[in-house]
């Protein structure tokens, strides 16, 4: 549904394009095909940053809707949903971009070319940057990334709500660390049947009009001066008509990092005649050099330029175009129907992994001990490439106002990981004999005078990007005084650390902090890009605290976190879980640890990506205290990838993963019983790292349910529910190689609850004759349908699946496709085959092996 009235767009001049870029010189032209575009008043081009994201929200530029992540996202299992997501992004950039004539200039993340989703695939769970992906299957991928992009640019392919860019392009997942110039080597096989398919959906069905090429080499070559990748697969295989951009620094990554070529302007012509259009960066300043040395022509810089403004014009942003989408108002950020929408996405994407003895729902009238670092954080809900939350809900805040605050009690119990610091709780911070801060706000950039407002903040855990804190202050210039009391959860040594995370471009600016401890001033100066630690040596008593912070720029808000005393804040938490009907225990992973190129380096991360897939030593030591307890634990597993971990530490375990403003809400729900867990793995969850290939290795062999030969700790598409279903009626019609094939299967809810079932369909194609090789991957099995519904006590649905030639098909390893004669075995059910219930059934096609194109 729309819900605007859309005005009549003119539609694009055809000759626009061309005569702004004939008054253009090749410096020019240069300057419009980088991504900090500026204006060219006499081309009619007002200054444009095509840079902006929207994975799971509209990021950095303010007050957003921040959905889950989008590996929470990938958890729905819900196609539907996923387009209803996007369409929220699009509204919410347009509503900003409409706040200000047309024709102003845009800045970095105001644009309305949206680089996402990222589709590449998560083939391990090492990687940092899986979160921001659908998880490890293809078809899975495939069908939200379509939904999303298609969500995204609306139902008008002549007037695009927004541009969408599907990312990176391709056969990108890590390692973070040595990206800039990391070489990969997939088999023809791998290339065709796991790491294209995604690609070639969003191109061919979602209709994506930008796409997005990676850091990465394959076989040498960088992928964005690639031409058998971006010209002949992408533009003559695919019919792809949009285009391209680069990575950030990919282009001259070329010959800075992959020694491609030899210098900037070597690199730049490659990129063009490699085929991307765009460079992210300053690298095609080089281009007019290129011209001159004979590396690239004019007229091939102009294609280029042509598909970039062509796409600007489709908008309605130049040339006189206009747009049906300029009726959105600014006001329409953040609406109810949004904020709805995100507390949707977060009760569906919530997995129940584990619930013995019936342990969930809680009890009412349970008295709860909720622990954990991850309880109470507001990165544990925002993850990465995300907006600012307007009201966000931790799930220490969701558990409060569900069971009532006088049933639930608090402790951290442990950092995330040894040597990482997290946010110092409310438990150890006093003002006014409440647990917190006093915090007063000024309206000028520095602190003194009279504050416009007094509050109590539970912690210093806040996010101001291009936001002010309160009514009534500019977010380029406020201050604020916290003051109290720092309690350490005990003697020994605490470490705070202030991280003010800086704002990414047009910064003049950064903030100053001052602290006090004990009346002594610690710090005083501008942080800007970094943490500042100050080791605090402590018998346990209380400390005066006072920090004040002058915002003057656009650096992206301020946290205060801590290492404590490891002993006396796990004691803490056995003491708080002692009094207690039963422990939620909230731990897992943050943003902190995992994500794009970090700075991080402490046991079991590096870089933004893992090296041990485990739940961190210091929370299994944790976990461990809180079970000796005696004591029933539910654990909640916060994290953006697969954790191992042990199922007998707990008797209910639950994947709530990141999971946006509405997080907390969702889980109390979740818990009390109000919302039926409906989510599924989109990813596999091992039970150790030693089950996993060499990170670096890109061959899919014991890589993802579809050719991993082991058994897995909870395998993907796997999860439970307060309700349970059966199966009956499978069956499946033979055909021919060359026609789809359609199967049918009844679902019935023979359980006491309302609940949402995802049916599955999974493949096992016959052995291809002549197949083998020791280094070929063996396909276990592979999604090929799966479907949501929701069914009342007692119910039966009847539901058909179609498969495509496509779907059936098999892949060589010279990386040819094709649906093979043979019997097929069909598995439909709530999970794999062996995981949940279901039931086999088997078709057979006949006739001569039908080869499909790339």
């Amino acid at each position: 549904m729309i819900p605007f009235l859309l005005l009549a767009a003119a539609d694009p001049d055809p000759d626009a394009v061309a005569k702004a870029i004939a008054t253009m010189t090749l410096e020019e032209k240069a300057a419009q095909l980088q991504s900090t575009a500026p204006a060219d008043r006499e081309a009619g081009l007002p200054a444009y940053d095509w840079w902006n994201e929207g994975l799971h929200g509209l990021a950095r530029n303010g007050d957003a809707t921040v959905f889950p992540q989008a590996i929470a996202l990938a958890a729905t299992w819900d196609v539907e949903l996923l387009g209803k997501v996007g369409d929220v992004v699009a509204t919410e950039a347009r509503a900003k971009f409409n706040a200000r004539p047309v024709g102003a200039d845009r800045r970095i993340y105001e644009g309305l070319t949206i680089w996402s989703p990222n589709i590449n695939i998560f083939r391990d769970p090492r990687w940092g940057r899986g979160q921001e992906t659908y998880g490890e299957d293809p078809y899975l991928t495939g069908q939200l990334g379509v939904a999303f992009i298609r969500g995204l640019q609306g139902p008008d392919p002549r007037h695009p709500k927004v541009i969408a860019t599907p990312k990176h392009f391709a056969v990108h997942s890590g390692p973070e660390a040595g990206r800039d110039g990391f070489d990969v080597d997939p088999s023809p096989q791998d290339l065709e049947a796991t790491y294209l398919p995604a690609f070639r959906l969003a191109v061919t069905e979602g209709g994506a009009r930008s796409l997005m090429c990676a850091y990465n080499a394959i076989h040498g070559t960088p992928v964005c001066a690639m031409p058998s990748l971006m010209i002949e697969r992408l533009r003559s295989d695919w019919k792809f008509s949009g285009f391209t951009v680069s990575d950030c620094d990919a282009v001259a990554n070329i010959h800075l990092f992959h020694h491609y070529k030899l210098d900037g302007a070597a690199a730049a012509a490659a990129a063009i005649r490699g085929g991307n259009d765009l460079n992210c960066g300053s690298a095609y300043a080089a281009l007019p050099q290129a011209v001159q040395r004979g590396l690239v022509t004019e007229a091939e810089i102009d294609t280029a330029l042509t598909r970039a403004l062509s796409a600007r014009q489709a908008l309605g942003t130049i040339f006189g175009a206009t747009s049906p989408w300029s009726t959105i108002r600014p006001d329409q950020i953040g609406t109810r129907a949004h904020r709805a929408r995100a507390l949707e996405a977060a009760r569906k994407a919530i997995v129940l992994l584990k619930n013995d003895a019936e342990r969930l729902p809680l009890k009412p009238g349970s008295r709860i001990a909720v622990i954990g670092a991850n309880a109470d954080d507001l990165g544990a809900l925002e993850a990465n490439y995300h907006g600012t939350a307007v009201a966000p809900v931790t799930p220490l805040d969701g558990i409060r106002r569900q069971f009532g605050a006088d049933k639930v009690t608090y402790a951290q119990g442990s950092v995330l990981a040894d040597g990482a610091p997290v946010v110092v709780p409310e438990t150890a911070l006093a003002a006014g004999g409440q647990p917190g801060l006093k915090a007063e706000y000024f309206a000028a950039p520095r602190v003194g005078g009279m504050p416009i407002a007094v509050r109590q903040d539970r912690r210093i855990d806040f996010n101001y990007t291009r936001v002010a804190p309160l009514p009534g202050l500019d977010p380029k210039g406020f201050a604020v005084r916290w003051s109290g009391e720092l309690v350490p959860p005990g003697p020994g040594r605490t470490t705070l650390t202030i991280d003010i995370p800086a704002c990414w471009k047009d910064c003049t600016t950064h903030d100053a902090v001052r602290l006090w401890i004990d009346g002594k001033q610690l710090h005083n100066g501008v942080l800007g890009r970094g943490r500042i630690e100050f080791p605090i040596d402590s018998d346990g008593r209380r400390h005066s605290f006072r920090l004040e912070l002058d915002h003057a720029g656009e650096d992206e808000g301020i946290r205060l976190l801590w290492l404590p005393p490891a002993e006396p804040l796990l004691q803490q938490a056995v003491a708080t879980a002692k009094d207690a009907d039963v422990i939620v225990a909230v731990l897992g992973l943050s943003p902190d640890l995992e994500g794009e190129a970090l700075q991080v380096s402490v046991p079991g991360f590096v870089g933004g990506d893992r090296t041990d897939i485990a739940l961190p030593l210091v929370q299994q030591r944790l976990l461990t205290a809180l079970r000796d307890t005696g004591k029933p634990i539910v654990l909640v597993l916060a994290s953006g990838s697969a954790v191992a971990v042990d199922p007998a530490q707990a008797d209910a375990i639950l994947a709530a993963w990141y999971p946006g403003e509405a997080g907390g809400t969702a889980l109390a729900e979740t818990l009390a019983g109000l919302n039926n867990p409906s989510g599924r793995l989109p990813v596999t969850f091992y039970k150790s790292t030693s089950d996993l290939p060499a990170f670096i290795d890109y061959g899919m062999k014991e890589r993802t349910y579809r050719y991993f030969t082991g058994t897995p700790l909870w395998g993907f598409g796997h999860g439970l529910s307060y309700t349970s279903f059966a199966y009956a009626g499978a069956q499946a019609k033979s055909g021919t190689t060359g026609a789809p094939i359609t199967a049918t299967i009844s679902v019935r809810n023979t359980g006491a609850r309302v609940g949402d079932e995802v049916v599955q369909a999974y493949l096992v194609p016959p052995a291809p004759k002549g197949a083998g090789g020791m280094t070929a991957p063996v396909l276990q099995r592979q999604l090929v349908g799966f479907r949501r519904v929701t069914l009342v006590p007692g119910k039966t649905a009847t539901l058909s699946f179609t498969l495509d030639p496509r779907s059936i098909s098999s892949v060589a390893r010279d990386g040819t496709r094709r649906v093979l004669p043979g019997t097929y075995k069909l598995w439909l059910g709530g999970g794999q085959p062996g995981d949940g219930a279901g039931a086999w059934t088997e078709f057979t096609l006949t006739g001569d092996a039908a080869g499909l194109p790339k």
